[in-house]
């Protein structure tokens, strides 16, 4: 036995009594080490003691509106991992076109006893939903917490990237470089963060004196199509910069800008907003706000832990603020 406490806690990186605490489900282990040492367990081939293969774990329910844009993989990631250091099993609940709706899926959370549900970019984002949906899991005594897209009429922690210091980093980059004509490529208005980002593109323009009374904000989806069409408009406006409202949309956006002779960035910079997997690898690798996807995601988890002890964590949003990560994809304004 003490050579097998030795291994495993080589293998984990800690004392061989943390691994005794563990084993005999003691307290006085933080959650992430816990896991340490049932990994080196697993590695090592060992069987785990019945005592921990046989205690119940909670259920807690993960909701979010898809998977085909990248940032909300991450998402996913993050909070998955928060949830098992405190030893909680998540729920994954993709929604998809035509597919299986929000409300759908938290009749199956209920039916599971889940013990609290996150909601990422779900419907509370939407100001065109019904909330009373969210007031009736509240009646039901079930936890939640809600990641971007505040709404003061729901009862519930909320959590979020600051989308108007994401817009202001934008756009002072931009100018920095001497950009006069500067776009936003959003998608649709009956989103909050989208609200959000148009408000503080107007401001932002109007900081700088380049609010000139002309259109410089165009609406689509957040799609790589969405921002090849929304891209399109600002080009032909004469822009030579565009933000985006996401990477899918700025990579459209590029597109755009190829389809129309020009080059990226010499004639016009594009800007994506979220750092998602893979656009540092972009051609030319892209520029973009890196939402905190990790600070977000473990607050959210921290909440609803609050909340599932009895606690009323503060009702307050918690903003955490964004990073303009400057690659290739934006220069110096042309001329």
């Amino acid at each position: 036995m003490q050579t097998r406490l030795a291994d495993i806690a080589q293998q984990a990186q800690v004392s061989t009594a943390t691994v005794s605490r563990v084993l005999n489900g003691r307290p006085g282990v933080s959650g992430a080490t816990r896991q340490s040492v049932l990994a080196a367990l697993d590695m090592l081939g060992y069987e785990r003691p019945a005592s921990l293969t046989t205690k119940s774990v909670g259920l807690v329910g993960l909701v979010v509106p898809e998977l085909t844009n990248p940032v909300f993989p991450a998402f996913v990631d993050a909070i998955e991992q928060r949830l098992t250091e405190e030893r909680l099993t998540p729920l994954l609940c993709t929604q998809s076109p035509g597919g299986t709706s929000e409300d759908r899926y938290v009749e199956v959370l209920l039916d599971h006893a889940v013990n609290g549900i996150v909601f990422v970019s779900g419907l509370h984002a939407d100001k065109q939903a019904n909330l009373g949906r969210y007031q009736r899991l509240r009646n039901s005594g079930v936890p939640i917490v809600l990641v971007n897209g505040y709404n003061d009429e729901i009862d519930a922690p909320f959590v979020s990237t600051d989308d108007e210091a994401a817009i202001d980093a934008s756009v002072d980059h931009l100018v920095a470089l001497g950009h006069r004509r500067i776009g936003l490529a959003i998608g649709p208005d009956r989103f909050v963060p989208t609200r959000r980002k148009v408000a503080a593109f107007g401001a932002a323009l109007a900081r700088h004196g380049l609010d000139d009374g002309g259109v410089h904000v165009s609406s689509s989806l957040y799609t790589a199509e969405g921002g090849q069409a929304a891209a399109t408009d600002l080009l032909d406006s004469g822009h030579t910069a565009i933000v985006c409202g996401s990477d899918l949309m700025a990579l459209g956006a590029i597109r755009a800008a190829r389809s129309n002779g020009l080059r990226v960035p010499e004639d016009v910079s594009v800007l994506g907003y979220d750092d998602s997997l893979l656009v540092a690898f972009a051609d030319p690798p892209l520029t973009t706000i890196r939402q905190p996807v990790d600070a977000v995601c473990r607050a959210a988890v921290d909440a609803l832990l609050a909340e599932m002890r009895g606690e009323k964590p503060s009702r307050v949003e918690q903003l955490f603020a964004p990073e303009l990560v400057v690659r290739g994809s934006t220069a110096r304004a042309p001329g």
